[in-house]
């Protein structure tokens, strides 16, 4: 009996477990039915809204400034050279690399022997020319004497003639006679003729002397001049440069011992494309005398100087481009010539434009625009310079309008941004935006927000706000976002 009650107890639980189960079964096939039977709730899509930082379009007067590099050269440089050879005798002690020399200063002396020498021989040559001359003017006054003597000889010979001829004919002389005064009359015209070739050869000996006299000055001066060079002097101020020579050392003649350069009038040269060499031309097609500085980056102090453009190259070198300037510098304190520098020059002002961040404007010359309410649009622009990081845009129609400064591929026409002004700008935050709602739509909030899976001191805030006349209607649309309606 007791086997048989226990088995129909079990049999018992088995059936009520069994009726619980397909109980259980039912009613979440119900409950799946019934959901699966509903409509899906939908959630209206929120707009995004990009955070984007703006810039203004400011009408203002701008100087471009044009970047270029250049090098520093010196408008007074000299290639020292030895004009004679031999061994140094004597050097300056200011005659280093770096060393400062004033104008006519000493630098080095060579060994003047064989200069005196040579100085010696020709001034012994020029006193055997001048006595060369004395003689042949000598000579040429004995030479006229004896002419003058030969043709008195002569007029007398000739009376003698005369006499015997008129004697002859009157029957008194003889005919030996005359042919005797007649051959004396003519060794003296002879001896007139040979006279006049003495004073010839003595007038030609002293057109020689004289030849030789001014042969042996030149000669003198150049030998003078031997003597000079070797003494060599410093033609201005300046420092010295690439020395190589030293006491006791030999140089040869046209030797380059050193350079001297003057470090007060510096100027520098720059290369320059060609479309800045245009902006750089004046009404009349000429280089325009433009302002510019200099800049060396000195272990992080700048080093500046002031100048001017003054000329430019007369042709373009073989495989460069652009145009090569040159201009001078007011007063270059620390620069040394050979120092590559950064060179600023200004341009004409350009009126009405505005400068903004490179990355504001497109390859195609077009900005962002902000518009109403906070959405996006495409305005051209003209872009007229490139300064660093920025650009210079003309305005057209856009003065005083706010544009993206950060460009990406995420902006574009028609998308609502939340404009970030820059720093230090002063902007007056709008008011916020307050409703009264009425009492129906309140009750469908107030309910909402209670059922709703929120944190209790949320809650508690938003049904305060809720109990409110007026709310912040950003705070209802949050609200009525989330409910779907």
């Amino acid at each position: 009996m007791r086997f048989l009650r226990r088995s129909l107890t079990g049999v018992f639980l088995l059936s009520v477990t069994l009726a619980i189960l397909a109980w259980a079964g039912s009613l979440v096939n119900g409950a799946v039915q019934v959901r699966m039977g509903q409509e899906p709730r939908s959630f209206p899509q929120r707009e995004r809204v990009l955070a984007v930082n703006v810039a203004t379009l400011t009408p203002q007067t701008i100087i471009p400034e044009m970047t270029a590099f250049g090098e520093l050269l010196s408008q007074r440089h000299l290639d020292l050279r030895s004009a004679t050879g031999g061994i140094v005798q004597e050097v300056s002690d200011a005659l280093i690399d770096g060393g400062t020399v004033s104008e006519g200063q000493l630098l080095l002396r060579i060994d003047p022997t064989d200069a005196e020498a040579a100085l010696n021989r020709v001034r012994a040559d020029l006193q055997d020319a001048e006595a060369e001359l004395r003689d042949a003017d000598r000579a040429l006054i004995l030479a006229e004497d004896e002419l003058t003597a030969a043709e008195e000889q002569s007029a007398l010979r000739d009376q003698a003639l005369t006499r015997a001829q008129d004697l002859a004919e009157r029957g008194v002389g003889t005919a030996a006679a005359v042919e005797t005064a007649e051959f004396t009359a003519s060794s003296a015209q002879a001896a007139v003729l040979t006279r006049r070739q003495a004073v010839a050869s003595a007038q030609a000996r002293i057109d020689q002397a004289t030849t030789s006299l001014a042969r042996q000055q030149i000669n003198l001066s150049e030998a003078e001049r031997d003597l000079a060079d070797t003494e060599i002097y410093a033609p201005f101020d300046g420092q010295l440069s690439n020395v190589t020579v030293s006491l006791g050392g030999r140089v040869t003649a046209n030797e380059l011992f050193a350079q001297l350069v003057d470090p007060t009038q510096l100027e520098v040269s720059f290369r320059v494309s060609t479309s800045q060499y245009a902006r750089l031309l004046d009404a009349r097609g000429q280089l325009a005398q433009a302002p510019l500085r200099v800049a060396l980056d000195v272990a992080g102090l700048d080093l500046t100087a002031a100048g001017q453009i003054t000329r430019e190259s007369a042709a373009v070198a073989s495989g460069q481009t652009g145009r090569l300037l040159f201009a001078t510098l007011d007063s270059a304190v620390g620069f040394r010539a050979g120092d590559f520098v950064t060179v600023r020059i200004d341009e004409p002002a350009l009126e009405n434009v505005a400068l903004v961040p490179a990355t504001a404007v497109a390859a195609d010359e077009t900005v962002l625009l902000i518009g109403e309410e906070n959405r996006l649009s495409v305005g051209q622009v003209e872009l007229l310079r490139r300064q660093g990081d920025d650009v210079i845009v003309s305005l057209g129609d856009f003065a005083g309008r706010q544009i993206v400064a950060e460009r990406s591929p995420l902006l574009g026409a028609g998308i609502k941004v939340d404009p970030i002004a820059p720093p230090g700008t002063e902007t007056v935050a709008a008011a916020p935006e307050m409703i009264v709602l009425d009492p129906e739509r309140r009750a469908r909030l107030v309910t909402f927000v209670t059922e709703g899976r929120m944190p209790d001191e949320v809650k508690t805030r938003i049904l305060g706000q809720l109990e409110q006349d007026e709310i912040l209607s950003e705070t209802v649309e949050r609200l009525e976002s989330r409910m779907g309606s």
